[in-house]
């Protein structure tokens, strides 16, 4: 019988640094959903179960499929652990299920760039690999230093350690013997510098996922005991959300990052219905005025074959537009796609189309490229970005094109959800 491994995600509702950060939206997916999304995917883990004691969070847990554990006030403020939420949540899922769990993770949903590898790989590690812990962690070629401790910058006197490394340090702040005044290197003596390939390889902690022998873990009570397993992950996805910039930088990277992930794009399966904003996205957002003062826009025939390919899967399509040039409405006859334009509110207009065409809003695809579209991404479950689209609408779009509005992006989206021989 395989082990039972289960996936504990602590995210209280309380947050300093980003109000409601577990819900701050990454990628057009709030962070616990993203974190929630990669556990379940993760080919190790039985099952997944949040911790939180808000309910906005719990909702989204579990609209992602996870298991919510209600977690106690003693355990939830800004002192309580992450072991001592993964303790209980443990406890509390064995008492449900009438279960006992295996091996336990840790995964942390303020890392947003987690991937369901760097998961299965922590798990491997301890049910199949033997380990007693394993965490995460990337290579890290920089050359750390630190401030003296303050008793040593006032008095040139001190302990002669480093707070932590048991390494001592000289008057000029290298390594070797108590030191003075002045920063000094905790992972190299600053009087040499070699070449990278000429260094030890030092691994930096992710933060975002662990492993724990259950039976272990009850005893250690905390999440590193035994041997403890280093599994590598790519730098590049290493982030921490911990302030309002941490975010700001999870939402630009998202469409680089999440793009390329199998399973990001979506299929027919999970679409019921396209929603297009015209203007940047069936366009290139330019308008040319001849010396009438008419206006002339271009578009791609290509998106005119998507279109039609879409309607023929029998999807349901709109276009909607604050613009009042008749030239949407005209460019919607030539689709035969339904038109609402001239709209101030899309995102009420679009609530109300879902709601007489009987399409629920998670299943809806919306594209758009500017910031008035951004109402419309937190109403659909799958907001779609075109590429050139401005920065913020990249930032929190599920999915962005590799081609610009106006160029194909519509084809792109049809070949999507349609398949690439489209």
């Amino acid at each position: 019988m395989p082990p039972t491994v289960v996936a504990v995600i602590p995210a209280r509702g309380g947050s300093k640094g980003v109000p409601a950060k577990n819900l701050a939206a990454v990628g057009g997916v709030p962070l616990v959903a993203r974190a929630v999304r990669e556990c379940r995917a993760a080919r190790l883990v039985t099952d997944v179960v949040v911790s939180t004691d808000d309910a906005g969070i719990a909702a989204a847990a579990r609209g992602a499929g996870a298991v919510v554990v209600r977690r106690p006030g003693d355990i939830a403020g800004d002192t309580a652990t992450s072991e001592a939420a993964v303790l209980h949540a443990m406890d509390a899922y064995e008492a449900e299920r009438g279960t006992t769990v295996d091996a336990v993770l840790l995964v942390q949903c303020t890392s947003p760039f987690l991937v369901r590898e760097d998961i299965d790989g922590v798990a491997a590690a301890v049910v199949e690999g033997g380990a007693d812990s394993a965490l995460t962690v990337a290579p890290f070629h920089g050359f750390v230093w630190r401030d003296p401790e303050p008793e040593a910058a006032d008095t040139g006197t001190g302990t002669g350690t480093d707070g932590g490394f048991g390494v001592n340090r000289d008057k000029d702040g290298g390594f070797g013997v108590p030191h003075g005044r002045g920063g000094f290197g905790v992972n190299h003596d600053k009087a040499v510098r070699p070449r990278r390939q000429d260094r030890p390889q030092d691994l930096l902690e992710t933060g975002a996922a662990y492993a724990m022998d259950a039976a272990g873990f009850r005893t250690s009570g905390h999440r590193f005991f035994g041997r403890t397993e280093l599994v590598r992950t790519d730098p590049a996805r290493v982030l921490e959300i911990d302030d309002p910039h941490d975010l700001h930088r999870a939402r630009a990277l998202a469409p680089l990052l999440d793009a390329p992930r199998p399973g990001a794009l979506p299929t027919r399966d999970d679409i019921d219905a396209v929603v297009l904003d015209f203007d940047g996205t069936q366009t290139d957002d330019r308008v040319l005025i001849d010396a009438e003062g008419r206006e002339i826009v271009a578009v791609h025939r290509g998106d005119g074959l998507g279109v039609a390919a879409l309607r023929k899967a029998a999807l349901k399509l709109l276009i909607l537009s604050t613009e009042t040039h008749p030239v949407v409405a005209a460019r919607a006859r030539k689709l035969r796609v339904p038109v609402l334009h001239g709209i101030d509110r899309k995102d009420l207009a679009l609530k109300q189309w879902c709601e007489e065409q009987g399409v629920a809003p998670e299943r809806v695809l919306y594209v758009g490229n500017d910031v008035n579209d951004l109402p419309c991404f937190d109403f659909v479950g799958w907001p779609v970005a075109v590429a050139g689209a401005h920065d913020v609408v990249r930032g929190a779009a599920r999915a962005v094109t590799a081609t610009p509005g106006g160029s194909g992006a519509i084809r792109e989206i049809a070949a999507w959800l349609l398949g690439p021989s489209l």
